[in-house]
């Protein structure tokens, strides 16, 4: 059974989704005015390792990840770039979008963007004013916080503790400093649309509750996000939604802890950031992902480079085992030896209870690894067929399908693909040079290769050659 930390209970509890057989998963996306940076990668990676497992354990999951469009945010870089403020979103959607392939990110199955979704907004803030819960001040509408007695059940604040300052908006046409803002009137040159209340666009938490409702209905399995986002807005949504429906709106909530930099949460305002294309100058997506997941998600991440050149050194051992076990040939195996297939099922069932518990995706590669290192000494002895194909299993199912750390061995185009016509034909010179016993000059090939960052490995298979 599966058991996820559910932030609304502060513990970990079994996961037990509404419909047998299916999940529904909403998860906060991007804020579309820059390029998406690494802590923002982080969710993204996560949840989509998450939503890939759950698929994996036979479960036919719903993922809706939003695009955030309209925005104070998204107004000002507009109006800095002097240029639509909706055509700057849309072209920043374009942008995340190659950034979260780059990480082997699959596309959620909706990506709802607010722009196109505001009759349903409108609508939900009509029922909440119809209801009660909001009033409308000179074209603005807010939610009255004090009339949703659960208020603060996420986060674990009180509202009487609560004092207006960094996080709450101090506005006279308020009738509480802590109510928020569901509908904001429209200002000069700025995106509105029409409602009830005059021309205006929607306030930040509304647009998440609309629009995960819409597409999954009134109470869904998961919400996900940064752990930044527990109070104020995941606060909001709950309390926005539950007077809107008088149900439960998502029944678990998995927050992934912050990324840090000297040991300093990582963000724009405090500009310490790093985009992640500029990350991907240096390193491979894949080596990015690897860094992402190999702590766990609720953990905290403190980013280097100096981490990720050592992540990049212990990926290429794993990557470089699974090409090796794409590329042997079945043997009668070794007489005597263990079967690697009991290696297979055992290392299976490790990362599967890894996964369970949590989704422990740091215990989950260790167990990767310690696999690869049967896999090694299988393949100096010989394998079987039987044996090749469970572990490829093993490593193709939460390698590459689930933790997206593995890739096959892209075919090499261009000027790579001329580099490798030349050393085939260099290790086909040494191999006849060894086959003469002359090993003074295949060694001499061999450490000057080396010299120029090109390591030949001698196996039963042949020669291999990689660049380090």
């Amino acid at each position: 059974m599966i058991k996820v930390y559910n932030t609304m209970e502060r513990k970990k509890v079994p996961f037990i989704p509404q419909t047998e057989s299916r999940v529904s998963m909403y998860v906060c996306g991007p804020t579309t005015y820059n390029y998406i940076h690494i802590g923002n990668a982080r969710p993204i990676v996560v949840f989509d390792a998450i939503r890939k497992y759950l698929q994996y354990k036979g479960f036919d999951v719903t993922y809706v990840q939003n695009y955030t469009d309209i925005d104070d945010k998204i107004i000002r870089k507009a109006r800095e770039e002097k240029t639509d403020p909706l055509e700057l979103a849309g072209r920043y959607i374009e942008e995340y979008s190659k950034d979260a392939a780059a990480l082997g990110v699959e596309p959620a199955n909706i990506h709802p963007k607010v722009s196109e979704n505001i009759p349903e907004i409108v609508e939900m803030i009509q029922t909440l004013i119809e209801k009660g819960h909001a009033y409308e001040r000179n074209g603005d509408v807010y939610f009255r916080v004090r009339s949703f007695r659960e208020y603060g059940k996420l986060s674990g604040r009180d509202l009487d503790e609560l004092k207006s300052g960094a996080r709450v908006q101090v506005d006279e046409l308020k009738e509480d400093p802590l109510d928020f803002a569901l509908w904001k009137k429209a200002k000069p040159e700025e995106p509105s649309w029409e409602s009830p209340w005059g021309q205006g666009r929607p306030g930040w938490h509304i647009e998440c509750s609309a629009m995960s409702m819409k597409f999954m209905g009134p109470t869904f399995d998961i919400h996900g996000g940064g752990y930044d986002l527990v109070f104020p807005h995941h606060e909001n949504e709950i309390a926005q939604s539950e007077c809107y429906t008088g149900q439960t709106f998502a029944n678990y909530w998995l927050h992934n802890g912050f990324i840090t930099v000297n040991e300093e949460k990582m963000s724009k305002s405090l500009g310490n950031f790093f985009l992640v294309r500029e990350v991907l100058e240096t390193f491979s997506g894949a080596v990015v992902r690897f860094f992402l997941l190999s702590t766990h998600y609720r953990s905290p991440l403190d980013f280097s480079d100096t981490k990720l050149a050592e992540d990049e050194r212990a990926l290429s051992k794993l990557q470089n085992t699974w090409e090796h076990l794409l590329e042997a040939t079945p043997t009668r195996g070794a007489v005597g030896a263990p079967s690697l297939e009991d290696a297979a099922r055992a290392a299976r069932l490790h990362i599967e209870e890894a996964m369970d518990d949590d989704f422990n995706t740091a215990l989950a590669v260790g167990a990767l690894f310690d696999f690869a290192r049967e896999i090694n000494s299988g393949l100096a002895r010989g394998l079987t067929e039987e044996e090749l194909e469970a572990a490829k299993q093993v490593l193709q199912d939460f390698g590459v399908d689930i933790l997206g750390v593995l890739t096959e061995k892209a075919a090499p185009a261009g000027d790579d693909a001329l580099t490798a016509d030349l050393m085939e034909l260099i290790i086909e010179i040494r191999t006849k040079v060894r086959e003469d016993k002359n090993w003074s000059l295949a060694d001499l090939i061999r450490d000057r290769l080396k010299e120029k960052g090109v390591h030949l490995e001698d196996t039963k298979e042949g020669t291999r050659w990689k660049v380090q």
